[in-house]
């Protein structure tokens, strides 16, 4: 008989923390975007597009995914130059996802949305709160991605585990399609 060991079975629970705090972040986007759909009725709800620059963003960070999924095969295969090679592609692309996010706000800023303020408008103070609650989640993926390829050139790392490396994966990857619902609602109900 072959029996399954339940450490086999068992989740690790970092990963589960991360699942559990995955699933909190859903239930806020799926809050704030329903609220959003129902604010649009007002009268005085400002039409916007998103610049450009957007769609550049989604093929970045669609990119950055990819990297990061094959620098965890990598990883797991223990092709340590090509793990280094891609974890340092993804970091770089979730530092250009960062940036261009943040040239798309300041181009909205600039074409007169105001987000918060005596001047501004609820469909702007919506995407101002939307989008400042991504970006900081954003943030954080970019940190952990910082930190993992900053342990992908150490030396001093002895423990060979794909642990952290599978959390920060997971973590983009929600990023991700995060932003990719985010970028779909807006340019659909915009």
């Amino acid at each position: 008989m072959n029996a399954v060991s339940p450490e086999r079975n068992r989740i690790h629970p970092h990963k589960f923390t991360m699942w559990v705090a995955m699933g909190s972040i859903i239930m806020m986007f799926a809050g704030l975007t329903s609220a959003y759909v129902v604010k649009r009725a007002q009268s005085n709800w400002l039409e916007f597009d998103l610049p450009p620059v957007f769609w550049i963003s989604t093929v970045v960070i669609l990119a950055s995914s990819l990297t990061i999924h094959l620098s965890l095969k990598a990883f797991k295969a223990r092709e340590m130059p090509r793990y280094r090679m891609l974890i340092t592609l993804t970091a770089v692309l979730g530092v250009a996802f960062a940036l261009l996010q943040f040239a798309g706000f300041s181009a909205l800023h600039k074409d007169g949305i105001q987000f918060f303020g005596a001047g501004s408008n609820p469909s702007a103070s919506f995407l101002g709160i939307i989008t400042g609650l991504h970006i900081a989640h954003v943030l954080g993926g970019v940190i952990a991605l910082l930190v993992v390829f900053l342990r992908a050139f150490s030396i001093k790392n002895k423990v060979y585990t794909s642990v952290p490396l599978e959390i920060v994966a997971t973590y983009w990857h929600f990023v991700d399609l995060l932003w990719i619902y985010l970028f779909v609602f807006f340019n659909s109900i915009g």
